[in-house]
């Protein structure tokens, strides 16, 4: 008798013949485990419902659209997993204080809770820029999507070799140690370096104190310059990392970081994190009517609908500013746009009408539903 192939959703093996996820159509995943990584960071584990296998590259970013009280909030997370396990994808995320998202889903995410999302996405990923040997650099929570390549790449076990050098506050601070001990510990061509600028409830500590600098920095990498870099980590410290590659006369061609820190920008009031265009003179550019608010505000050539409106003080929910988190999602009632959005808006929610001002240039005068 042949062997006869079974497929049922509750099966504790997962099915190599389930559809791929697709992320202009499939928004659905439920919880089904939270890890403690340290005292402030979990890991949120997901599967697709229904079931589905995802596909993407290491480092990319969910969008999370959640519910919290009664407002509707859209937030961006890399995603920490790796394309390699494809049945299960998980986001790493630190408590921020104050932090709303955050803080609901350190308080209030458990296993067997559904949320919609939008992706995967995004181009922070060594998948666009195949190389041996790398460095990863990180500090803190900017470790995910590193951790997402060095899941992948070992995984693979490509033979890449790999230096990563993450930067934290304290011992207890460290995301991953023992993971990322044992891979270095696993594979020979993955070496693994932890600076900490304190030994605060650690003294014993063996490893490096203080910050990365030039001189450890190559002292750690001595073939530095023949490396391909991938930086992510809270802005002062990728200015700081950008700074030390160019001491050392690295070719910055060669340097990638993630382009913007979610936490930092979701924190921020939205007219701190836009750069808005030059006023438009008087009869030039073109009109948008807020249809329920009543005002009338005017775009110049070139300049985002977004922007615009924060120039002239108008206070509308904003985000990332760049077409990923779709925090800005508002209905065009007439007139046409020139939107080039980062996967913050599904295909259908385009057909139906909607846009993101904050990366659509207005090409007619507008009337919006807002």
């Amino acid at each position: 008798m042949s062997e006869q192939k079974h497929s049922h959703p509750s099966s504790p093996l997962p099915a190599d013949d389930l559809p791929l996820w697709q992320p202009g159509e499939d928004s659905t995943l439920e919880c089904v485990q939270v890890r403690e990584e340290t005292h402030d960071v979990k890991t949120f584990v997901f599967r697709a419902e229904p079931p589905r296998r995802f596909h993407y590259q290491p480092g990319q970013f969910l969008t999370l659209e959640l519910e919290i009280d009664g407002e509707a909030v859209n937030r961006c997370y890399t995603l920490s997993s790796t394309p390699t396990r494809p049945d299960r994808v998980s986001i790493t995320v630190k408590r921020i204080p104050g932090g709303k998202v955050s803080g609901w889903l350190h308080e209030q995410l458990r296993p067997g809770q559904r949320i919609n999302v939008l992706g995967p996405s995004g181009e922070f990923t060594c998948a666009r820029h195949a190389a041996s040997p790398y460095l990863f650099l990180s500090a803190g929570s900017g470790i995910t999507p590193l951790m997402s390549m060095t899941r992948a790449l070992t995984d693979l076990s490509t033979g890449a070799d790999i230096v990563f050098i993450h930067s934290a506050r304290s011992p207890r601070d460290i995301i991953f140690r023992k993971e990322l001990a044992l891979l270095s510990a696993s594979h020979a061509t993955f070496t693994q370096a932890i600076i900490c600028e304190n030994r605060a409830g650690e003294p014993e500590w063996p490893g490096f104190i203080g910050r990365l600098d030039a001189a450890r920095l190559q002292g750690m990498v001595p073939d530095l310059l023949a490396r391909q870099v991938f930086c992510c980590g809270p802005a002062p410290y990728m200015a700081s990392v950008r700074a030390l590659l160019q001491e050392c006369g690295f070719d910055m061609n060669r340097y990638h970081e993630e382009s913007f820190n979610f936490a930092e920008l979701n924190a921020a009031p939205p007219d701190e994190v836009v750069e808005s265009a030059s006023p438009s003179e008087e009869g030039t550019g073109f009109n948008v009517h807020f249809a329920k608010m009543g005002d009338d505000l005017s775009v110049a050539p070139g300049q985002t609908v977004l922007a615009a409106a924060l120039a002239k003080g108008m206070r509308l929910p904003a985000s990332c500013t760049r077409g990923v988190c779709g925090t800005c999602k508002t209905r065009l009632l007439e007139g046409k746009v020139d939107m080039k959005h980062e996967g913050g808006i599904r295909q259908r929610e385009v057909d139906q009408g909607y846009f993101l001002p904050c990366c659509s240039k207005p090409l007619t005068d507008l009337v919006l539903d807002r």
